[in-house]
């Protein structure tokens, strides 16, 4: 954000709605490409719960994101994910700052032969924009996840262990958001993840 809006407190001072669609497909030296396909849909809503607006008291954020599988080898499951995040900007134009936060995700399967315990994450993190509106976020954090049991498979052992998370994003004039996301998380190995946004629009004459 560029500007500072007067301060609200004790009420949400903005909320905003989203809902889409995941796909994908996926490589192997024996088979090719597979299918180009819908692997899931979500429907999410984030509220500003108090800003900053130039005083000691942080900018409090909630993220609430509802996410159903609708293709997978084993069976479907529902994930909902919840941020609180805070965010403390350290000019007034709020183009750089310090961030502080907690993810929990709680994934429930359609059948109780699946069982996946919740897994939190705590981290920390700041940002920076420029004049150009390029924004680069970086967050470090813990990452707890108490285990599983996937049917008749072998028990996923319980971990704790870092997570790094790079996201660098761009408004351009019709306020769309462009942006490029790169992930390391140990689980328990290092497993990596790179992420491009792009909004996509249907209209009709």
């Amino acid at each position: 954000m560029l500007t500072v809006a007067p301060a609200r407190r004790n009420s949400v001072s903005s909320m905003t709605c989203s809902r889409g669609v995941s796909a994908s497909a996926s490589h192997n030296d024996i088979g090719g490409w597979s299918e180009f396909e819908v692997t899931s849909w979500n429907v999410g809503v984030q509220a500003e719960l108090y800003q900053q607006a130039g005083g000691a008291i942080p900018t409090l954020t909630w993220q609430s994101t509802i996410t159903r599988s609708l293709s997978t080898p084993l069976v479907s499951t529902s994930t909902f994910s919840n941020i609180l995040e805070a965010s403390y900007a350290l000019d007034a134009d709020e183009t750089r700052g310090l961030l502080a936060g907690v993810q929990t995700v709680h994934v429930l399967a359609d059948t109780s032969l699946v069982h996946v315990s919740p897994s939190v994450v705590g981290y920390v993190g700041g940002y920076y924009q420029w004049p150009n509106n390029w924004k680069l976020t970086a967050r470090v954090g813990i990452q707890s996840f108490g285990g599983a049991q996937l049917l008749s498979l072998p028990q996923f052992s319980s971990f704790t262990q870092p997570v790094v998370r790079l996201d660098l994003d761009r408004m351009d004039d019709d306020d769309r958001l462009y942006g490029l996301t790169a992930q390391i998380a140990w689980v328990t190995k290092p497993s990596y993840q790179l992420v491009f946004r792009t909004p996509l629009y249907l209209s009709r004459n």
